[in-house]
């Protein structure tokens, strides 16, 4: 399972390097809400890209902690983004993103679709393709999944942590 992670995040960051223009990096953490058949809490960190701002690229890495069969469970996932906004050199229009991308964990793929507040808020929504017959305290994770995240910049938290001081 872990040689499918590798793999996949192995092409996005191929994908990346095909590039020839210098993109900007942006570290962000994020905490959310996933509904995929039970309820998950995630916590994890991304790497946001960009040349400009009508198109951005995210990669990151996270857990899904929640119950599944009335048993706690951490789920490791991996996840690739695009965010859009094909409006070029209008800021204002840039509030919003279309967002395209996968995730993938020890026990799923899963292709999403949705939108991006800002950039810092995500909804989206995919369906599940289980690996094999993968299963987590007996349950096994499939079908249509729900994902709320709220991404925030390092950035922020270090000026945060600077003006208290």
């Amino acid at each position: 399972m872990t040689r499918k992670i590798t793999t996949f995040l192995a092409i996005v960051f191929l994908g990346l390097n095909l590039f020839q223009a210098q993109l900007t990096m942006h570290s962000m953490v994020h905490a959310g809400y996933v509904y995929q058949s039970p309820k998950f809490g995630e916590v994890g960190g991304r790497l946001l890209f960009l040349k400009h701002d009508d198109v951005a690229y995210r990669i990151g890495a996270s857990a899904l902690m929640g119950s599944a069969n009335q048993k706690f469970a951490i789920i490791p996932k991996a996840q690739g983004d695009v965010l859009f906004n094909f409006r070029k050199e209008a800021d204002v229009y840039h509030s919003y993103y279309f967002l395209a991308g996968a995730e993938a964990t020890t026990l799923y793929i899963a292709p999403k679709a949705g939108l991006s507040l800002f950039g810092i808020i995500d909804l989206a929504a995919g369906y599940a393709f289980p690996f094999n017959d993968n299963r987590i305290n007996g349950k096994q994770l499939k079908g249509i999944n729900f994902n709320f995240t709220l991404n925030i910049p390092l950035v922020v938290i270090q000026d945060l942590t600077r003006k208290g001081k």
